[in-house]
C-alpha cells in the first residue's frame, strides 16, 4: 500500500476511533483540524503527523492535501463543511471520503460528479454506518431483483451518539422528512409512515418509522431504483413526539435555537464508550418490489454502528491508497459491489425471500 491518508476532524468522536485504529493497523495517517490543543493530545497518543488547518483558509487545505492520496473527512456536520474540503481535492487531485449521512451533502457532491471525473478523482460520501450497511443491502436486493421499482429499507441500533452526530441531528430538526419517488427527492411531514420490521436474531415485529436517512439519496444511484423509502426503528410514542417536534420546524432553524442546542450537545453528549460498542450490534432490513407483485427481502446483522463505522471507512481508505478509485461521484456499494459490508468481522446477512 502506498499514498498519504488525512484524517480531517480526526480527535471528534468518530474521527478519534478511525484514527487510532488506522495507526493500530499501520497506516502513518496525517492527522488535522482546526482546534490545535485537541490535535496535541492525540499525537500525543498516536504519535501521527498533524496539521492545525481551518476549513476557511483554501490555500492551507491545498497545501495539506497537495501530496495526499486521500482525505477521510470526519468534521461535520458535513451540509456545513463539505463543500471546501471537496473544493480543495477537486484542486489537488485528492480522493474524497467522508462519513456523512446527510442527503444534501450526497445531491451536492453527486452534482459535481463530472468536475471530480475530470479531476480524475473519487468523490465518495458516507463510507461510514451512513450509509455502507444500508446501500450495499440495496445493491444486492437489486440484484437478487433487477426490475425491482421500489425499495425498503430499515435499520435498528439500541446505541448512544456522538457529539457530531448529535450536532447533525439538531441541524436537521426544521427540514422535515425526506422520501424518492419515482427518482424524485420528495419532503413529507417527519415520520409519516411507519412500518413493522422483522430485523431477525431476536428483533422482531419492532415499530419504525420513516426518516431521512441518506440512502434517499444513494439508494437511487446504486441501484436505480426510483422510490425509496427508509425507516428507522423506535417507539411509537416517540414517533407521534417526532412529528409534533416537527410543527416547530421555523423556530428550530433559527440560529440562536440552533447555537443554544449546540451548546447542549457540547456538553452534554459523549458518545458510547468501548463497553457499549462492544455489546450492542446493529440491524439492517431491506425489500425490494415490482409492480407486479414480485418481491425481495433481506436482513443484516453488524456490529456497534460506531465499530462499523470504522471498519468501512478503513476499508474503503485502504482501497483508495491501493489505487482502487473509480472517478466521479461514487456510492459505497457502486463503487464496491454488494459485499463491501461483508468484510465487517461479525457481519451476517439472510436473504428471507
Amino acid at each position: 500500500m502506498s499514498g498519504e491518508l488525512v484524517i480531517y476532524g480526526s480527535y471528534g468522536y468518530t474521527g478519534d476511533l478511525i484514527a487510532q485504529t488506522a495507526v493500530d493497523r499501520g497506516l502513518e495517517p496525517v492527522l488535522a483540524g482546526r482546534n490545535r490543543e485537541k490535535l496535541d493530545e492525540q499525537v500525543m497518543r498516536l504519535g501521527c503527523d498533524y496539521e492545525v488547518i481551518s476549513l476557511d483558509d483554501p490555500q492551507e487545505l491545498d497545501f495539506l492535501l497537495a501530496d495526499a492520496t486521500a482525505v477521510l473527512h470526519c468534521a461535520g456536520p458535513f451540509v456545513d463543511t463539505y463543500r471546501p474540503m471537496l473544493e480543495s481535492c477537486l484542486r489537488t487531485g485528492t480522493h474524497y471520503l467522508d462519513i456523512t449521512g446527510e442527503i444534501d451533502v450526497f445531491e451536492g457532491i453527486h452534482a459535481e460528479s463530472e468536475r471530480a471525473e475530470e479531476a480524475g478523482i473519487m468523490a465518495l460520501p458516507g463510507v461510514g454506518f451512513d450509509v455502507v450497511p444500508t446501500d450495499c443491502t440495496a445493491a444486492h436486493l437489486a440484484e437478487r431483483l433487477p426490475d425491482a421499482d421500489r425499495l425498503e429499507l430499515a435499520f435498528h441500533a439500541d446505541v448512544g451518539v456522538s457529539p457530531g452526530t448529535a450536532k447533525t441531528v439538531v441541524g436537521g430538526l426544521d427540514q422535515g422528512g425526506r422520501v424518492r419517488r419515482d427518482g424524485r427527492i420528495e419532503r413529507v411531514p417527519t415520520a409519516h409512515e411507519s412500518i413493522t420490521v422483522d430485523f431477525g436474531w431476536g428483533n422482531d415485529g419492532l415499530h419504525a418509522a420513516a426518516i431521512p436517512w441518506g440512502d434517499v439519496s444513494t439508494a437511487y444511484y446504486t441501484t436505480g431504483i426510483g422510490t425509496v423509502t427508509v425507516y428507522q426503528s423506535m417507539h411509537p410514542k416517540t414517533a407521534r413526539n417526532l412529528g409534533l417536534i416537527a410543527k416547530l420546524g421555523p423556530v428550530l432553524g433559527l440560529g440562536p435555537v440552533q447555537s443554544a442546542l449546540g451548546w447542549l450537545v457540547e456538553r452534554s453528549v459523549e458518545g458510547p464508550d468501548a463497553e457499549e460498542r462492544a455489546a450492542e450490534d446493529a440491524y439492517v432490513w431491506g425489500e425490494a418490489s415490482t409492480t407486479d407483485g414480485d418481491r425481495v427481502e433481506t436482513r443484516l446483522r453488524i456490529p456497534h454502528t460506531y465499530t462499523t463505522t470504522v471498519e468501512t471507512a478503513l476499508a474503503v481508505a485502504e482501497r483508495v491508497l491501493d489505487g482502487d478509485a473509480p472517478t466521479g461521484f461514487q456510492t459505497p456499494a457502486g463503487a464496491y459491489g454488494a459485499d463491501l459490508v461483508m468484510d465487517v468481522e461479525g457481519a451476517e446477512r439472510d436473504d428471507v425471500t
